[in-house]
């Protein structure tokens, strides 16, 4: 079997999530030297006596959240990365997936027996409201995920055009 990165639509949506990651980072980046360059502009407005009223918050917020969205981005980054180490030695596995909560999947590889398999619990990554949801609309749809390591998983489904990580819940005992 051939690894999952070498299906063309894989290494599409691969590439797609890596340059999000990059737009993230390097937006962020630019937000921090905004921030940067209006407080410096504050400074000098302020020593020549006159004031701009919220520039202080507006370079708050500029620092801050450019901080933010750099974290993500650079997060997102690593992960395309071990994402496309992982789907480069795994094939994908297909199967089914199940809802058991608002980020609780649980992922029935084919030839699952409902009476002596347990299914892959997996606990979604992603915060983004919206990538939940898609996932949510999966619920009994046929699916493909791969482990790439370190308990975490990929998945992907016909219509999703995105990749979605999980990390493999334990079940409790």
């Amino acid at each position: 079997m051939r690894p999952a990165a070498d299906d063309p639509s894989t290494a599409a949506t691969l590439s797609a999530y890596q340059a999000s990651g990059i737009r993230w980072a390097a937006g962020g980046a630019m937000a921090v030297v905004l921030g940067v360059l209006l407080g410096a502009a504050g400074v000098a407005l302020a020593a020549d006596g006159r004031r701009i009223p919220g520039i202080g918050l507006a370079v708050i917020l500029l620092v801050l959240g450019g901080a933010a969205a750099t974290v993500a981005g650079t997060g997102a980054l690593l992960r395309a990365v071990r994402w496309r180490r992982g789907l480069g030695t795994t094939p994908w596995q297909v199967g089914w997936l199940r809802i058991a909560g608002p980020a609780v999947i649980a992922f029935e590889p084919a030839g699952f027996d409902e009476v002596g398999d347990e299914p892959v619990r997996l606990e979604l990554l992603a915060t983004a409201v919206w990538r939940t949801r898609a996932v949510q609309r999966l619920d009994g749809a046929e699916v493909r995920a791969a482990p790439v390591g370190g308990g975490q998983w990929v998945l992907t489904a016909d219509g999703l055009d995105t990749l979605v990580g999980a990390r493999q819940v334990r079940a409790r005992r």
